[in-house]
């Protein structure tokens, strides 16, 4: 087996802190930085307060690196809710996609290391990816954090108090917080207070990086690794897949931090079985669309011979909706005390820095997450689509230069809002040319430039300000908003602003999972494209809807599916 990866393999510090998850999505030996529009009117879309015009779009970051995005997210690993598997069972009439089905899957590659082994849990303990969580004493050995836990404790009281489950609760401070990925909690798809599993081993970011490592080293002879290899199209033998076309050389594609300026070495590889596209939801199918899968009509425009015709190619684009809202306290976080988020050495002592790389352990072997509240934007809903989350820093979404915002100080402290089970589906990843190594034009098409019933997508993100803002009012004046600050006060000023400045972190969808006869299908039920044989796209872009909050953890499971499926057609 041969895994081809356009990026190269650099050992970074930044990779491996958890707490410079976003030094390492700025880091340039690893970034790939798309722009992308969120609208198409180009007079909204320079409203956004993080459009960078030269480059016609705001930033989305990405990662050219083994093991992709995992090397740089927020490393944040939360089950889906069941009815996200169960729809896609619907859909092809399959109980193997089913919740019960895939909760195996998930016990399968966890690895827990915070909560005991039980069968009512449903955790794993023998998997290939370790799950921790930052502990939650870290925030209470602060006083300031302290009180904004607290505060956000009681207002998860004021949901439904019989939802609370004693058995998988933590109790702190007189509240509760949940571990999100357990099995009851998964069921219950209650609303409260959760604490954020992250996947990491021993204080340190572990991904499929490691995963592949492990593998090549216990199997030598059956995995090869190719570094630097940026797949240019799909070769095929009639109808069949039978290798792909590469690009061999360093910083080729035109999205790295970086881009040379040498064309690299025309390259190709056989595959004696098939051929699995894993590129992303932005690359897959770019890759498909330049192997003549895809619209037909915009494959001729920029002259590419159409293999087949399938228009769902690249549709069907879905993210989170995103909105912070950023306060600046009253004095310096007692836990970051110290903390110069830079290189051992690069400016002066760091004694936070000294512990993790004592014992991988204090505020570095954390995501700055704190807690978070889970809950429904409108009681009528049948499960939560508000995650709404407690970040030290200043964080208000990506744009050049972000990740030193975030920590030039120690006094500024930020309420996410992610908006889940979303309505818009009208987003699109189009070809920019014919040439493989430009990026792909993107475009979500937010709120009304999409799916119709986006005043509810809408309506939820201002829900979700608000209750940000009644947890900060319990914590009085320690606290002042600095953005969108008090001027924005209205349900209708909120409500431009994030019309205006939303963003997202979690595409996925552009390869949709369906039925052959679904015109905007483009793989079946077993990840094979329609219309060819050989070849499979197994990543976030063949969900039919995004599932869950945080894609991450979906994305490992639909993975282990996949094993057994190209398993059993390869017996």
């Amino acid at each position: 087996m041969a895994l081809l990866e356009a990026g190269g393999d650099p050992r970074s510090w930044t990779r491996d802190v958890p707490a410079l998850h976003a030094q390492a999505a700025e880091d340039p030996a690893m970034s790939w930085d798309f722009f992308v529009r969120t609208y198409a009117d180009d007079a909204r879309q320079r409203r956004n307060e993080r459009f960078v015009a030269n480059r016609g779009g705001v930033l989305y970051p990405r990662a050219g690196t083994l093991g992709g995005c995992t090397a740089h997210n927020a490393m944040i690993t939360m089950r889906p809710h069941d009815g996200d598997w169960d729809s896609i069972a619907e859909t092809f009439g399959d109980a193997s996609w089913r919740a019960a089905n895939m909760r195996r899957y998930w016990t399968r590659l966890e690895h827990c290391d915070y909560a005991p082994s039980s069968a009512r849990s449903a955790h794993g303990h023998a998997g290939w990816l370790h799950t921790d969580v930052a502990r939650p004493a870290l925030a209470f050995d602060d006083e300031r954090l302290r009180a904004i836990v607290v505060a956000a404790l009681a207002e998860a009281q004021s949901l439904d108090p019989d939802l609370y489950l004693d058995a998988v609760r933590t109790t702190l401070a007189g509240g509760a917080l949940w571990d999100p990925n357990d099995e009851r909690v998964v069921r219950a798809a209650a609303e409260g207070m959760v604490f954020v599993p992250l996947h990491m081993n021993g204080g340190t970011r572990e991904s499929t990086r490691d995963y592949v490592h492990a593998t090549a080293a216990s199997c030598p002879n059956n995995l090869h690794v190719e570094l630097h290899a940026l797949a240019t199209r799909v070769l095929f033998d009639g109808e069949r897949a039978v290798g792909v076309e590469y690009l061999s050389g360093e910083r080729l594609y035109r999205a790295s931090a970086s881009p040379t300026a040498n064309a690299g070495e025309r390259r190709e590889i056989h595959a004696k079985r098939e051929v699995i596209l894993c590129g992303g939801v932005f690359n897959s199918p770019q890759l498909l669309m330049l192997s003549g899968i895809g619209p037909a009509d915009h494959l001729r425009a920029h002259g590419i011979e159409v293999r087949v015709d399938r228009p769902g190619v690249g549709k069907n684009l879905q993210d989170r909706y995103e909105m912070s809202v950023v306060y600046e306290l009253d004095g310096d976080l007692d836990a970051q005390r110290g903390m110069t988020f830079r290189a051992p050495g690069a400016s002066g002592p760091d004694p936070a820095l000294a512990r993790w790389l004592a014992g991988r352990n204090g505020p570095y072997a954390t995501n700055g997450v704190v807690g978070a509240l889970v809950k429904k934007s409108e009681p009528s809903r049948p499960v939560p689509d508000l995650f709404v989350f407690g970040i030290v820093g200043n964080f208000h979404g990506y744009f050049p230069g972000y990740s030193r915002e975030l920590t030039a100080d120690h006094r500024h402290f930020s309420w996410g809002v992610l908006k889940a089970h979303t309505v818009n589906r009208a987003g699109a990843v189009r070809l920019r040319s014919p040439d493989p190594r430009d990026p792909p034009e993107v475009n979500f098409r937010y709120f009304d430039e999409g799916s119709p019933g986006s005043e509810a997508d809408l309506d939820a993100v201002v829900d979700g300000v608000l209750t940000a803002r009644r947890i900060m009012r319990r914590v009085g004046d320690a606290a002042r908003e600095v953005r969108p600050t008090h001027h924005v006060g209205t349900r209708r000023e909120i409500a431009a602003y994030v019309r205006d400045n939303a963003w997202g972190h979690h595409a996925s969808c552009t390869n949709k999972m369906g039925p052959v006869s679904d015109a905007t299908a483009v793989v079946d039920q077993n990840f094979r494209v329609h219309g060819v044989s050989g070849l499979r796209v197994v990543d976030a872009s063949v969900f039919p809807r995004i599932p869950g909050f945080f894609v991450v953890a979906s994305v490992y499971m639909l993975a282990e599916k996949a094993t057994d499926a190209i398993l059993a057609d390869a017996k």
